[in-house]
C-alpha cells in the first residue's frame, strides 16, 4: 500500500481547516493544521512536507510571507495560496513570490482535487524535473544556460509563463520543454495560433459548443481548453486576440472554468496557460489593444528568449546539428562547412533567427557541389544583391517580413532555371545544381514543383 503523502494546513477558520482536512483525508493525505504564521514554521521545522495550502490573511501576517518562507527553506515543497473570491490581485503576488498555484473561496473541491494532485506530482518528480534540457534546447552561451536554468525552475509551478522573443527563436519549443519537465507532462500539450482562427470561430474553437448552438453546429464539439484539460494550452501569438476574446479567456483563466456555446452550465477546468508573441504586448496594452488585467494575469513569470545575433557564439552548434538532421531527413551524407561558410554564418544577424538558419541550411545542402557548403551557397540576403536573390519584400501591415516565402522563391527560381538549361531532365538538372537525384527530387517535392 501507497503510504500516505503529507500536508500543511494553514487557515484561522476552523471551517475552512475543517473542509480541507476532510477532502485530503479522503485522497489519502495525512494533514498538520496550523493557524498563524509562527505555528506553521514550527510544523515546518519538524516535519517533512508535500503539499502546503494557506490562506492569504492570517493573523500574524499573510500567506505571500510564508510562500517566500517555503521558497526560500523547503524549495520541493509547493505551496498553493487560498484567496478571497475575485481577489486575483493577492493570487498573482502569491505566484510571483514562488506558490505553486492557488485556490478561491468559496473552495471548489474538484479544483482543489486537481491543484493536489498536480503538486504532489511535483513533489515526487523534483529530481526528474530539474534534469537540464541542454539535448533539447541547444547552445552553450550564458544567456541559454540562464534560459535553460528557468525553465527547469518554472515547470514546477502552474504560473503562467509569457514566453517573449522574435519570431524564429524557438518560443513553442520552450513552452514544450516546461510542459514536458513540469508535473503535467504526461497530459496533452495542446498549441494553438491566435492569429490563425477567424473571429466568429473562436469562441467556439476556445470553448467549444453544443449541437445546435449555431448554424453548422451539427454536433457537440470539444474546444482548446477541454482538449487540454489535466496538461498545457499554449497560446502562441496571443496579442492577435480580439478584445471580445481577451475578454472570455481572462474569466476562464481566473474562475478555472469554462462555458461552452449553446451551453448553460459551466465546466471546470484543469488547464496550464502558457503563451507567448513576437509583439510587445506592454506597448500594446499602453494603445489600448491588449487588456490590461489580461497582460498581468499571463505576465506573473516572463521568459524572454534571446535572438540568434545576441548569442552568435552558439552558431556552429547549431549549424552541425541542423545539418545532421536535414542530411538525415534527406537520406544524404551530411556535408561538411567550408570556412568562409562559416565565417558568413558567423558575421550574418539572422533576422528570422534560428528558423532562418534552418532555411539557409536546407537550401544550401541541396544545392552545394561535392558535398562541401560554401559561402556562396547560402545565398544571405544583401543589401543590393542581384541575379537569383529577388529583393527583400516590404513588411505587410502586420510589420512582418515573410522570410520563409522569399528564400523559398531564390530555391525556385535556382532549379526552375536549372531544369530550363536541360530541358526538363531531371538528372542534368541535379548534377548542373550540384545535388543527387534524391536530393532534387526532395527540393521539387517541397517546393511544389514535381
Amino acid at each position: 500500500m501507497t503510504p500516505p503523502a503529507h500536508a500543511l494546513i494553514v487557515d484561522d477558520e476552523p471551517d475552512i481547516c475543517e473542509l480541507l482536512e476532510l477532502t485530503l483525508g479522503r485522497m489519502n493525505i495525512d494533514t498538520r493544521s496550523a493557524t498563524n504564521l509562527a505555528q506553521a514554521r514550527e510544523l515546518l521545522a519538524q516535519y517533512r512536507f508535500d503539499l502546503c495550502l494557506t490562506d492569504m490573511k492570517l493573523p500574524d501576517g499573510n500567506g505571500v510571507e510564508l510562500v517566500e518562507h517555503i521558497t526560500q527553506h523547503y524549495p520541493k515543497t509547493p505551496v498553493a495560496m487560498i484567496t478571497a473570491h475575485g481577489n486575483m490581485e493577492w493570487a498573482i503576488k502569491a505566484l510571483k513570490a514562488g506558490a505553486f498555484d492557488f485556490v478561491s473561496k468559496p473552495v471548489d473541491l474538484q479544483i482543489l482535487r486537481n491543484l493536489v494532485n498536480t503538486a504532489l506530482r511535483v513533489s515526487e518528480n523534483s529530481p526528474r524535473l530539474d534534469r537540464r534540457s541542454r539535448d533539447e534546447l541547444l547552445g552553450d552561451s550564458e544567456q541559454m544556460q540562464k534560459t535553460r536554468a528557468t525553465i527547469a525552475k518554472v515547470a514546477r509551478s502552474q504560473a503562467p509563463i509569457y514566453i517573449s522573443g522574435e519570431s524564429g527563436t524557438g518560443k513553442e519549443l520552450v513552452a514544450k520543454l516546461i510542459h514536458n519537465k513540469g508535473p503535467r507532462a504526461n497530459g496533452p500539450f495542446v498549441p494553438v495560433n491566435c492569429g490563425a482562427i477567424p473571429d466568429e470561430l473562436m469562441e467556439s474553437e476556445f470553448f467549444g459548443h453544443k449541437k445546435g448552438s449555431f448554424t453548422g453546429a451539427v454536433a457537440d464539439k470539444e474546444g482548446l481548453f477541454q482538449a487540454a484539460h489535466g496538461g498545457t494550452l499554449f497560446l502562441d501569438e496571443v496579442a492577435d486576440l480580439p478584445l471580445h476574446m481577451q475578454v472570455k479567456l481572462l474569466r476562464a483563466i481566473q474562475e478555472k472554468a469554462i462555458r461552452p456555446v449553446g451551453e448553460s452550465g459551466e465546466t471546470t477546468i484543469d488547464v496550464r496557460i502558457l503563451s507567448a508573441t513576437h509583439k510587445n504586448l506592454g506597448r500594446l496594452v499602453e494603445n489600448g489593444r491588449f487588456r490590461q488585467d489580461l497582460f498581468y494575469r499571463i505576465n506573473v513569470i516572463e521568459l524572454h528568449i534571446p535572438a540568434l545575433r545576441e548569442r552568435r557564439e552558439d552558431i556552429p552548434l547549431l549549424t552541425k546539428h541542423i545539418l545532421g538532421k536535414l542530411a538525415r531527413q534527406m537520406d544524404l551524407d551530411k556535408p561538411g562547412l567550408a570556412p568562409d561558410a562559416a565565417r558568413a554564418l558567423s558575421q550574418y544577424d539572422f533576422p528570422g533567427n534560428v528558423r532562418e538558419l534552418e532555411n539557409i541550411l536546407e537550401r544550401a545542402i541541396t544545392l552545394c557541389e561535392d558535398n562541401t557548403i560554401r559561402a556562396r551557397d547560402l545565398h544571405l540576403p544583401k543589401e543590393g544583391d542581384s541575379g537569383l536573390i529577388p529583393p527583400m519584400p516590404q513588411p505587410e501591415e502586420s510589420g512582418r517580413i515573410h522570410l520563409e516565402k522569399h528564400l523559398g522563391e531564390i530555391e525556385k527560381k535556382a532549379i526552375l532555371q536549372a531544369l530550363e538549361q536541360t530541358k526538363h531532365n531531371k538528372t542534368a538538372a541535379a548534377k548542373l545544381l550540384g545535388l543527387s537525384f534524391r536530393a532534387l527530387r526532395y527540393r521539387l517535392k517541397k517546393l511544389g514543383l514535381e
